[in-house]
This record gives C-alpha cells, sequence and structure tokens, in this order.
C-alpha cells in the first residue's frame, strides 16, 4: 500500500468526483482510477459506490475513510517529529525538480546564486513533474522549481503558494547533424515516408507539450512513433545516435549543438515548437507554518532580482515604442 494511495481516497471522498480529484492531485483521471483500484485491491473490498452519481463511499468506504485520515495523520506527525530532531535540515534548502531542469537549468543556476546570494546548502529531489509537485505541497521539498504552460497549468492555490517566474524555455525538434552539416531527419516527413519519432511516455510532462504542438500545427507532421521514455535525457542520446527526431528542451542541447552532435530539424522554422515558463515555487509562510528562515531570506534575494529584472525590461520596450 503507498501512501499516496490513501491521499487520493481521502481527496476523492471529499470532492465526489473522480475528475476533480484527479484533477486535485495533478493526474490524469485513467491514472487516477487505477490508484483507487489498488487501493480497493489491497484493502480487499469496494470502497466507493459506482452504481450512483455523483460518486459516493460504500459503507466500508465511510469506515476505511476515518481510518485512513488517522493513519494520513500519523505518519505526517512521526515525520515531522523526526525532522524536528535534525536541526541540520534548518540550513538546509531541499528543492524538488523534474529530471530536465535538474541536469540543465538547476546547476548553472546554483552556481549563479553563489555569486549574488552566498553559498546554499542544498538538497536536490529529481522527479517527474507530478511527485515534484506532490512533495512541496506534502511538504517532503522547500522549494519546486519546474515548467508551466496555461495549458497544462500546476494547480498550486495562489493564495496559499508564492510564485515567482524564472525565465522561459523552448521544446523544438532536432535530430543527428551529418556531415554536411544539416539534420538527417527534417519536418515535417511525408506520408509516403514518415519519420522515425523518439517520443515522450504518456505520464510525461514534456509529452503533453509536444500532444500540443502535433495538434496545433497547421502543416500536419508525419511521424512513425519508435521509441518513447518518459526522460528528455533518453531521447536526446537517441537522436545522436541517429535513431530519429526528438522534441527536445533547448537547454539540454546547448553542448550538444555547439559540437555539432544535433541540429534543428524543423528547417529553421519556428511552426512546431512550445515555449514554456520556468517557475519557482513555495508555500507561503503563515503563523503555524513560518518555513527555514533560509529560504525566506533566498526567495526575499529572489523576488529582488526579479523586481530589478522587470525595471530593466520597462526601459528597452518604451525606447523600442518610441523608434
Amino acid at each position: 500500500m503507498e501512501t499516496k494511495w490513501l491521499e487520493d481516497f481521502v481527496s476523492l471522498a471529499e470532492t465526489n468526483s473522480f475528475s476533480r480529484s484527479a484533477e486535485l492531485r495533478h493526474v490524469t483521471q485513467p491514472a487516477f482510477s487505477r490508484r483507487i483500484q489498488s487501493l480497493e485491491a489491497w484493502v480487499g473490498t469496494d470502497l466507493i459506490d459506482r452504481t450512483s452519481y455523483p460518486t459516493r463511499l460504500t459503507h466500508a468506504g465511510e469506515v476505511f475513510f476515518e481510518q485512513a485520515i488517522a493513519m494520513l495523520g500519523q505518519m505526517n506527525n512521526a515525520r515531522a517529529l523526526l525532522r524536528g530532531k535534525r536541526t541540520a535540515t534548518q540550513t538546509m534548502i531541499d528543492f524538488a525538480v523534474p529530471h530536465t531542469l535538474s541536469l540543465t537549468y538547476m546547476p548553472k543556476w546554483l552556481s549563479a546564486l553563489q555569486t549574488s546570494f552566498g553559498e546554499i546548502r542544498s538538497r536536490l529531489l529529481a522527479l517527474n513533474v507530478h511527485d515534484a509537485v506532490m512533495s512541496l505541497v506534502e511538504g517532503g521539498s522547500d522549494l519546486l522549481l519546474c515548467y508551466h504552460h496555461p495549458n497544462q497549468p500546476l494547480l498550486l492555490d495562489p493564495a496559499q503558494y508564492d510564485m515567482i517566474r524564472m525565465g522561459s524555455e523552448t521544446v523544438r525538434a532536432y535530430a543527428r547533424c551529418n556531415k554536411n552539416g544539416e539534420a538527417e531527419f527534417n519536418l515535417p516527413g511525408s506520408a509516403e515516408h514518415p519519420l522515425p519519432f523518439l517520443n515522450y511516455a504518456n505520464n510525461a510532462y514534456l509529452g503533453r507539450m509536444v500532444d500540443q504542438i502535433l495538434n496545433d500545427t497547421s502543416t500536419p507532421l508525419h511521424l512513425d512513433k519508435c521509441y518513447e521514455t518518459d526522460m528528455a535525457e533518453g531521447l536526446k542520446m537517441m537522436a545522436m545516435e541517429g535513431r530519429g527526431v526528438a522534441f527536445l528542451p533547448e537547454s539540454a542541447v546547448v553542448n550538444e549543438l555547439k559540437q555539432k552532435q544535433l541540429v534543428r530539424a524543423d528547417r529553421g522554422l519556428n511552426a512546431w515548437q512550445v515555449t514554456m515558463e520556468i517557475r519557482l515555487y513555495r508555500e507561503r509562510p503563515s503563523a503555524h507554518k513560518a518555513g527555514k528562515p533560509v529560504v525566506s531570506r533566498l526567495w526575499a534575494h529572489l523576488e529582488q532580482q526579479a523586481r530589478e529584472a522587470n525595471k530593466n525590461k520597462k526601459p528597452a520596450s518604451r525606447a523600442k515604442a518610441r523608434s
């Protein structure tokens, strides 16, 4: 039995809606339903009455709901007790970061912070986007660094979570570079000769971004999916082997482009790409949960940086308007 199954069940009991609970838990509805079924298999009985609408609990479900609340409370109390005994954690900042950003953005960003803010004691949790969000929500991390796009938003309540925009990231198509400096595979392909396509697994956030590219394009792409994984680094390595075309974040291929191992596979066009924001989140401090002092200091520093960056942008935009 997994803790997240209990949390899923409690959410479903409170919302009486599979779709709403799946949305709140940052997971697809089919995946959410499978987790509820897994919990029922573990308990050994039906917890949800699926013959009625809206969703409601069975009698066994009502009994188990109280037990689930108690079990989660006991686990959270035990975690808080043990963490309270680890004084060193008060000077350590725990980051929850999706895999790609942990490899591309985080190292350079932390190095820059050493210059502007000072030495940071940090712990990095490299996770998929869903688990990274849940790590922040459940108190397993202090800060969440992640992608954001309006069509795939993170449903974090702005009344409870603070946010800073850190930058942007563009996803576009890349393929191996041949001896002439050209892509071995070029979009859009053709119906007669579709391009070998290296794609993300269904549960990957970047996979949803690629789906958006494919759905929004006015020029159909002819792709033959031959490989999939939830890791951008895995797709990049396959593309470098000449196995096909892959949509990758630009920060993940900086070195490969310089070394002419990869090249854009979109003929230099911007029709097949999507740009996401890179955002940093924290739970807003309160009287009941003040948070770590070092996190508050870092957050104030980053907010100041953001204000200064916005000031520098405004004169440039006004000058452009006058010209």
